[in-house]
């Protein structure tokens, strides 16, 4: 009977030592996939902030409505990403101004030359996507107020009721 009770130590022993080696292991690997999966989103969004800064000529600093700009973007065009990265080729190796690029790319009938639209337009009014597929992302912090910010302040609600701005002053 005490050779079964020390069998039973050891049996129970090896597997808790197994199942802590493993989770040791586990743990060590998974401290790894925040600073992974962080990479990915940072690398993703990297080129799309590079064109914006291009396109809008100002620093892209805020990443979450950087992200979701680009999330939104990215789900009106899979092929957005590519995109992005052919048309900073583009522009990188035929150093095209970016005073020039639209006209440029349009005079080509590019296939990019929506791109620099729909990537301006998201930043500047907020919105992505155009008819019935329009969503407003970024209303109250869009560029199209801050770029006036410092002489005007323009206001990002109507402060009556619906329509009121329709309605002539007295």
């Amino acid at each position: 009977m005490h050779e079964f009770v020390d069998a039973m130590d050891a049996a129970t022993s090896g597997c808790s030592r197994r199942d802590l080696l493993r989770g040791v292991a586990l743990g060590w690997i998974s401290s790894f996939l925040p600073a992974a999966f962080a990479a990915t989103a940072a690398e993703d969004t990297g080129g799309f902030n590079a064109l914006s800064a291009l396109l809008t000529g100002r620093k892209i600093d805020d990443p979450t409505r950087s992200r979701r700009l680009f999330d939104a973007l990215v789900a009106d065009k899979a092929s957005f990403m590519s995109d992005v990265a052919a048309l900073l080729d583009m522009i990188r190796t035929r150093n095209i101004p970016v005073a020039q690029l639209q006209t440029a790319l349009d005079s080509e009938k590019s296939p990019f030359a929506a791109l620099p639209r729909a990537v301006v337009s998201a930043w500047y009014l907020g919105i992505v996507g155009s008819g019935k597929t329009a969503r407003c992302l970024d209303f109250e912090m869009a560029m199209n107020a801050q770029v006036v910010g410092d002489v005007l302040k323009p206001p990002t609600y109507c402060y009556g009721g619906y329509g009121s701005w329709a309605v002539k002053p007295i």
